[in-house]
């Protein structure tokens, strides 16, 4: 009996494992096959014809991808900043208030993180045609603006969802703080402002940084609500890429998902030794 209960027992442990690796296989063998297909001299990837640089000198030299990437950079700087700043400060209001309405704070807080994205993007744009419409006018007569779909709807589209995420993310990191070391810095006399920026800033400082990465990384992979609330001509790169991969061109879109892969990888590892540093 003793022998069947040992064999039970190490079945059942690896049972665990080897759907974690499946899993793992799953998750990892596309990445693997992009990876292939950048080498690949084959246009399609279809079969393997030989092994070749020329998409990844075909990027380099595509002044189209560059400007796409570039739109897609500096909407996901300014989306991770502002987020970032109006999560935080929503995340230690929704820590410290005692009000009575704190649960429907919260509630329309999170509410973003379970809306569709096509919900969320066709609601923003019924929203921004409405505002251009009403106030377009006499913006344009006082300040001599055309308000107009483009950079400015989808930074502040990006704002609306990110900001639903950095503050569960710092929220989560304010839910372990110890209360205690606000105590003592009041008993020691330090003011609100310096407690802040010298106590709570420093401890919640990883989860803000954690939120700030899942704010940009949200950003720049944002295809639906790119798409209804951008203007004509804006492409972001998600944009650009799926209207390549509509006109049978992925091989370049190979070379660029590769690169994009590497740099992924070398920023997270950097973020890691970061906030492993942080906390020792």
């Amino acid at each position: 009996m003793k022998f069947f209960r040992k064999n039970r027992g190490a079945a059942q442990s690896r049972f665990p494992m080897l759907i974690t690796l499946l899993t793992l296989i799953f998750l990892y063998t596309p990445l693997v096959m992009v990876v292939i297909a950048s080498f690949n001299a084959s246009k399609y990837g279809g079969s393997w014809v030989g092994f070749s640089l020329i998409w990844y000198d075909k990027l380099f030299h595509h002044d189209v991808i560059w400007n796409a990437l570039l739109n897609t950079m500096i909407i996901a700087f300014f989306s991770t900043f502002f987020s970032t700043v109006l999560g935080t400060l929503a995340a230690l209001y929704l820590y410290r208030t005692k009000s009575k309405f704190k649960s429907i704070y919260s509630t329309l807080i999170y509410t973003p993180l379970i809306v569709p994205d096509i919900l969320m993007g066709i609601s923003l744009l019924m929203l921004f045609v409405l505002i251009i419409s009403v106030c377009g006018g006499w913006v344009s007569s006082l300040f001599g603006i055309n308000m107009h779909l483009g950079f400015t709807t989808i930074i502040i589209a990006h704002i609306t969802f990110c900001l639903s995420y950095v503050t569960m993310v710092v929220l989560a990191r304010l839910q372990e703080f110890d209360h205690s070391l606000i105590e003592a810095a009041q008993d020691l006399g330090a003011s609100n402002l310096y407690i802040f920026f010298k106590v709570t800033l420093p401890i919640i400082m990883p989860g803000i940084i954690a939120g700030a990465l899942f704010a940009f990384t949200l950003s720049i992979d944002d295809f639906v609500i790119t798409f209804f609330v951008k203007g004509a001509g804006d492409t972001t790169l998600p944009i650009y890429i799926q209207s390549a991969m509509r006109r049978g061109t992925p091989a370049v879109i190979n070379a660029l998902s590769v690169i994009f892969l590497v740099l992924t990888f070398v920023f997270v590892f950097g973020t890691q030794k970061l906030l492993s540093r942080k906390k020792s």
